[in-house]
């Protein structure tokens, strides 16, 4: 079954949390504040967290923002806030989705079952991805082989790091489809990876200068990531 901590200051709620979640199978870790929260993260890679907003010593986006540096564990966050633009904050730092308190038990649970749900889905696509390619890939002039481990552009090979011709492989099997830093940094370097955004955009860089003409062909996607253009430059 899934792993869960719930980081929650609240005794009373958190007791009814831990105890509904592990009566459902889930193993539950809990922590009263944002810095052991963080450690809890660290230690026991939990496959789900609910955070509370307000929390002492590390408030819940703090803690949010900490998270989302090196993992893309689902968050889901606990709010007594019902300010518009106070639940904007928390999604753009990266929740998954929020509660705003008092909330029912059911909700809870069918929104942690969704986010479960939806994280799988995730991982599966991630293994798919992260799988490479079996056959030759064309893309235009561009030409990379999997089994040599050699990509040409107008039959002259280029000289790709590994990370750069996993990177070339996963967008020419996936041309016109957007990929964000953080998927590319867990299919590319793995979930185990402590880097971050310029990890992604310097390889980008690199690859992009190795390609030369077909390197702007390699579209940013402002605010999410990267993209192959559907169709090859002619």
């Amino acid at each position: 079954m899934p792993t869960i901590l719930v980081i929650e200051d609240a005794v009373d709620l958190a007791d009814v949390l831990v105890r509904e979640l592990t009566n459902l199978g889930y193993r539950v870790w809990h922590a009263a504040d944002g810095r052991t929260g963080l450690n809890l993260h660290q230690q026991h890679q939990p496959d789900l967290v609910i955070l509370d907003w307000m929390l002492p010593q590390l408030d819940g986006l703090e803690v949010l923002r900490t998270i989302r540096q090196t993992k893309s564990t689902p968050v889901l966050m606990l709010t007594a806030r019902s300010e518009e633009t106070d639940l904007v904050v928390g999604l753009e730092l990266g929740a998954d989705d929020y509660l705003t308190k008092p909330f029912g038990m059911r909700e809870l649970i069918a929104r942690v079952r969704a986010l479960l749900r939806r994280d799988q889905r995730i991982q599966q696509l991630l293994q798919a991805d992260g799988q490479p390619a079996t056959e030759v890939l064309r893309y235009g002039e561009l030409v990379l082989d999997p089994h040599l481990h050699t990509v040409a552009l107008r039959q002259q090979e280029l000289d790709l790091t590994p990370t750069e011709f996993a990177i070339l492989d996963l967008l020419l099997r996936n041309p016109g489809r957007a990929f964000s830093r953080n998927y590319l940094l867990d299919t590319i370097w793995g979930q185990s990876y402590v880097g971050g955004d310029r990890s992604v955009d310097n390889a980008m860089l690199r690859l992009r200068k190795k390609l030369a003409d077909f390197g702007d062909a390699i579209e940013t996607v402002w605010g999410l990531g990267y993209r192959l253009q559907a169709e090859a430059p002619r």
